[in-house]
């Protein structure tokens, strides 16, 4: 089935490894195999893994892109994943930790990487700065 994509202008995606980035107007990009795509609000850098959430997430984007690799990626995702898991004490979080464990186990790269994005929203409540006295 046809996979369409509609790229806002300037916005970048990953294409089984390779960096698009669409031009200066809004287009339409129809993909009619399957491929390893990530589009830009997906894709961290290694400049942005800066947080234990981040640490877990980045190896399995590796996997994702790099499918015929992801054992490189393996022994650190699962060592993130697990140090991440014993100091959250949000059950929900944990729970989506150990379902992105699954996902990977399956090779379903992409879903360990959006229940890792749930992770990381969380984590950015959790490492938020407390709103100052008196404000509302």
């Amino acid at each position: 089935m046809p996979l369409k994509l509609d790229l806002a202008p300037g916005e970048r995606i990953i294409i089984n490894g390779a960096v698009i980035k669409n031009g200066n107007r809004r287009s339409a990009l129809v993909l009619l195999n399957k491929a390893q795509i990530l589009r830009e609000r997906l894709i961290l850098s290694d400049q942005d893994v800066n947080t234990p959430a981040k640490r877990v997430y980045f190896p399995v984007q590796l996997m994702y892109l790099d499918p015929e690799n992801f054992r490189d990626y393996t022994a650190e995702f699962t060592r993130r994943a697990a140090e991440l898991a014993a100091v959250l004490t949000n059950e929900d979080a944990v729970g989506k930790i150990f379902q992105a464990v699954a996902a990977v186990g399956d090779r379903d790269f992409y879903r360990a990487l959006i229940l890792l994005r749930d992770v990381m929203d969380y984590e950015q409540t959790v490492l938020a700065p407390a709103p100052a006295a008196g404000t509302k």
